[in-house]
């Protein structure tokens, strides 16, 4: 049932920000859930790099939304500077954190507002505190998330939009909510967004298909924050390549051209003429 609803529901088109989108990946449809969507993403030519005003609407919505259960324990506060916040914003923004640290003197662990050199501080102490906190579920890390899934940053986006009712037949357990594009359709974090949820610092719309997009943008750059440096670097190397190249090709014409015009001729000195 599961799996023939996953083939007709990704061969039809989507209505997203008011544009019908078409699954290219109907045909790639799994036994237990829906592919997702490919979205076009700026960043996603060989020239192109982050949208960084989606990069910072989408750290305010993982502050506002998403940090209380999930943790981003691979990024530091230093971080951020020149990529969401200045300086001394992001100092801001790191002083708003409580952060462990210690011993003290007298051996005691104590608490202290956060530096720039602090990794993000994540929501729970440890995992058992998550787990009972959650029913038992395990909220996970966020800061490899777009990496660790199959679909990558799409695969985020659908999943924080494809919350519907379970069809006929598929029995949901307590605690558990539909999503078709999570593998097996029964997942325990309920739907986070909704429209107007967050207010964006530029005035940007928050519809939920916005603040989706933006945390998917920003996870995107967690995962790879040198992303833009990578395409950066590409970009020097072929162009080093083609001078070297070229010059080659020179010194090559250059080099042998007088081996290469030269006349040769041979005299039989049996039959001279």
């Amino acid at each position: 049932m599961l799996s023939r609803l996953a083939i007709s529901r990704a061969a039809i088109p989507v209505m997203v920000g008011g544009i019908y989108l078409q699954s290219q990946k109907a045909s790639c449809s799994g036994e237990d859930h829906i592919p997702a969507l490919d979205y076009g993403w700026p960043h996603s030519g060989a020239l192109a790099s982050y949208d960084y005003a989606s990069v910072r609407r989408g750290f305010q919505v993982y502050r506002q939304v998403c940090a209380s259960c999930h943790s981003l324990q691979k990024v530091a506060f230093r971080s951020l500077v020149g990529v969401t916040h200045d300086e001394e914003s992001a100092k801001k923004v790191a002083e708003s954190y409580e952060v462990t640290d210690g011993p003290n003197d007298i051996g005691d662990m104590f608490q202290r507002p956060g530096k720039l050199s602090d990794q993000m501080p994540g929501p729970y102490r440890n995992e058992e505190e998550a787990r009972s906190a959650n029913n038992g579920a395990y909220p996970p890390d966020l800061s490899l998330m777009v990496k660790a899934r199959h679909g990558g940053i799409d695969y985020i986006v659908a999943l924080l939009t494809g919350y519907v009712e379970a069809p006929a037949g598929k029995a949901m357990l307590p605690g558990l909510h539909y999503n078709p594009y999570f593998p097996g359709g029964a997942i325990a974090m309920g739907k986070q967004l909704t429209d107007g949820q967050v207010e964006y610092e530029d005035g940007t719309p928050s519809t939920e298909i916005q603040m989706a997009k933006d945390v998917a943008a920003f996870l995107a750059w967690v995962a790879e924050p040198e992303h833009d440096e990578r395409k950066k670097t590409g970009v020097q190397f072929m162009l080093a390549v083609t001078a070297v190249l070229a010059l080659t090709g020179f010194y090559k014409r250059f080099r042998w051209s007088v081996v290469k015009t030269r006349k040769i001729s041979y005299t039989d000195k049996y039959h001279p003429k």
